[in-house]
């Protein structure tokens, strides 16, 4: 039996959504092991002078207890 947990993670990127994500993983990896999954809940996004300025993502991360 494998026990799993799930720890939201709150990210920006100023290129894209996928990098938002990319870094949410990479940060979240330096504390946390065995990472199995990312799941993302929320895009959204800052606007400044009518364009987008950064790219937010609410990612939930998913590991396993040892």
């Amino acid at each position: 039996m494998s026990v799993l947990k799930v720890i939201e993670v709150l990210a920006d990127s100023d290129k894209s959504w996928e990098d938002a994500a990319h870094q949410a993983v990479e940060k979240a990896s330096a504390t946390v092991q065995n990472i199995k999954s990312v799941y993302i809940a929320e895009h959204s996004a800052t606007i400044k002078d009518g364009k987008i300025s950064s790219y937010r993502v609410n990612a939930k991360i998913t590991f396993g207890l040892k």
